[in-house]
């Protein structure tokens, strides 16, 4: 038994890989058509073109690999079903709920692989990537509004006019305010850069305008050093480099905090998170429902159908999965419920038609 599960998972993975290959390479190759518009805006040059481009594989992959499990599997076992190896397999004691064991335990391994894509391949590589391009074109990252970047930490509100590659903040005005909610002080930096060692934000060209409890006399210095004490963080600042959908589950998590701690809204980046949780199980339910799509038609041995089924099915749940983000935001729905109901949906037709198949 051990012999036939490894056969079938060597079968799903190999046309799983085939699959996934060509899929990342159709989608790279939109990444080079849409960035060589690009080249030639400050030092952009097409090798920093193809280099942003393979940054951006590992996101590719973790977006895919669902899709490729699908594809691969369905491709893999109809080709078992025609070939009647699936018929001797049942015939010699491989009952339904063993291969359907089967198939869920090779989803449950290409969902560990995509917790590690996810959760430290592709937002290392999606970070990299942006400050490589943003370094080769020699932009800064700004805020939305021409007033720059808003933060918000406690009793301190951050302007930032301006943030480069190396996160080093430039044109930097921090408010912050008393208990009584009044303006105790006002710091004006021309730059700040962040200190590994101490933790904190080291500012230069500083101006301090200190107003007192009593609003009598305020008082303005220019202090050679001075450091900023805040959570706020260059891993916090990177989300502004990134789409939520491209941080990991502890980015996310770590800045939901944050937010929920300044009394700002998370819904966005909720709906991020557990869609980052219930993403895996959707390699189950992909493999699971390839089983049902390769026992369909066998007679006819009609691959090319059933592929073509599985993209539409695999378009159609990564199409779902997208409305629902919007969805779940637009409407309020419960974050966990809109994340996990286009892979419930996929599991729940996989097991319908398993039964039906058995029955």
């Amino acid at each position: 038994m051990k012999r036939l599960f490894r056969y079938i998972g060597a079968e799903i993975a190999l046309y799983s890989s085939f699959t996934l290959l060509i899929l990342i390479s159709l989608f790279s190759f939109f990444d080079l058509l849409r960035e060589v518009d690009d080249i030639g805006k400050g030092g952009y040059r097409f090798i920093d073109v193809v280099i942003y481009v393979l940054f951006a594989v590992p996101s590719h992959v973790y977006e895919l690999l669902p899709i490729a499990v699908l594809i691969g599997g369905i491709y893999a076992l109809s080709n078992l079903a025609n070939n009647s190896e699936l018929t001797v397999m049942r015939v010699s004691g491989v009952s339904m709920l063993r291969l359907t064991a089967w198939l869920t335990t090779l989803g449950m391994l290409f969902a560990l692989l995509t917790v590690l894509l996810g959760e430290y391949v592709a937002p290392a590589a999606s970070r990299a990537g942006s400050r490589y391009r943003i370094q080769a074109t020699q932009q800064v990252l700004v805020g939305d509004t021409g007033s720059g970047i808003w933060i918000k930490d406690g009793k301190q509100i951050a302007n930032i006019s301006a943030m480069l590659p190396d996160m080093t903040l430039q044109g930097l005005r921090i408010y912050e305010f008393s208990n009584a909610q009044l303006i105790a002080r006002i710091i004006d930096a021309n730059t700040a850069s962040f200190d590994e060692d101490k933790g904190t934000w080291q500012l230069s060209g500083d101006t301090v305008t200190t107003f007192p409890a009593d609003q009598q006399k305020i008082t303005v210095t220019h202090p050679p050093a001075f450091a900023w004490n805040t959570t706020i963080n260059p891993d916090m600042l990177a989300v502004l480099m990134l789409q939520p959908a491209d941080m990991s589950m502890q980015s996310l998590a770590n800045y939901i905090r944050h937010l929920r701690e300044n009394g700002q809204q998370t819904a966005r980046y909720d709906l991020a998170l557990w869609s980052k949780i219930f993403f895996p199980i959707a390699c189950i339910s992909m493999m699971l429902i390839a089983l049902p799509f390769a026992l369909l038609q066998r007679r006819s041995g009609n691959v090319g159908a059933r592929i073509f089924l599985g993209i539409l099915l695999g378009v159609g749940f990564n199409f779902l999965n997208r409305i629902m983000g919007h969805l779940g935001v637009l409407y309020e729905l419960p974050p966990p419920l809109a994340a996990a109901l286009p892979t419930f949906m996929l599991l729940a037709i996989a097991a319908i038609i398993l039964w039906r198949q058995e029955k």
